[in-house]
């Protein structure tokens, strides 16, 4: 009897130590950081496929944005953020809210899907922003461009989701070296920053957006390969983004893996660990 007790009192002491666990989780992930691997490469090459950081969930306050959404497809879950803390959505507000900064790298709640996103945040609420000839232009002033050389990767299938690199010198055969034209980019404020161009297309040629109040407009790094700010959010794009729709900043890589999958140790990054993000 009393090893039958024993043995039932031991099975509950491990359940609270999971409930617990799963708890501690569920605080750190909701208030402090949160996990994000990088799915694509809309932000090379400041960001590469398969970098692994945490994003700074303290940087702008809390939301209903800040509460995790639960998808694993494999498992038949899809909780939304809006499914656990909706009550706090629609007034575009924050508790402890702090203003992003021109310049930083931000993950946001897609206005419309829901899904997270990674952008760099480039034009603020009242911002007038245009493209042309593929050259930024912040209030009718182009920002400062210099070429910076040529980022160089190999063209083969990358990532768990096996995406393959456009490159400017393609079309490029399994193995080749496919490159793209490298920039620094000079924001308004002194935030210098790399960006990648492909080919001239039409996001290099845009109309003037202007931010409305309590949004802001984002672009990525690798800019002839990124849906962003620069195309409406029901059209596939991202288009504004409202202030409450931020989660955090993505501050340092901590980790990175150019395999398929995180064990894969012999396609590590290893000069990538501990990585601030520019």
């Amino acid at each position: 009897m009393a090893t039958e007790e024993k043995k039932s009192g031991g099975i509950v002491e491990t359940i609270k130590t999971i409930v617990y666990a799963l708890l501690i989780a569920g605080v750190f992930r909701t208030f402090l950081f949160q996990p994000f691997w990088i799915p694509s490469g809309s932000m090379k090459d400041t960001l590469l496929i398969g970098d692994f950081l945490f994003v700074n969930k303290m940087a702008y306050g809390y939301s209903y944005a800040s509460c995790p959404s639960i998808i694993a497809p494999r498992f038949g879950l899809n909780i939304d953020a809006k499914d656990i803390c909706g009550i706090f959505d629609g007034d575009n507000k924050r508790l402890f809210g702090s203003e992003p900064e021109r310049g930083d790298v931000v993950v946001f709640r897609h206005p419309v899907s829901g899904r997270d996103f990674i952008k760099r945040l480039i034009g603020l609420p009242g911002d007038k922003i245009q493209v042309r000839d593929g050259v930024l232009s912040i209030n009718g002033t182009p920002v400062q461009v210099e070429p910076d050389g040529v980022f160089e990767e190999v063209a083969e299938a990358q990532g768990p989701q096996r995406l393959r690199p456009r490159c400017e010198n393609g079309p490029v055969g399994d193995g080749g070296t496919c490159n793209k034209s490298k920039f620094i980019e000079t924001l308004p404020g002194g935030v210098s920053h790399s960006i990648l161009n492909i080919d001239d297309q039409g996001s290099d040629h845009t109309s003037v957006y202007v931010v409305p109040e309590g949004h802001y407009f984002f672009m990525g790094d690798n800019r002839d390969n990124s849906l962003d700010s620069r195309v409406s959010n029901l059209s596939g794009g991202v288009g504004f983004v409202p202030f409450e729709n931020l989660i955090g900043r993505a501050d340092r890589v901590m980790f990175s893996s150019a395999g398929r999958s995180m064990l894969f140790f012999w396609t590590w990054r290893s000069d990538r660990f501990f990585k601030a993000v520019d």
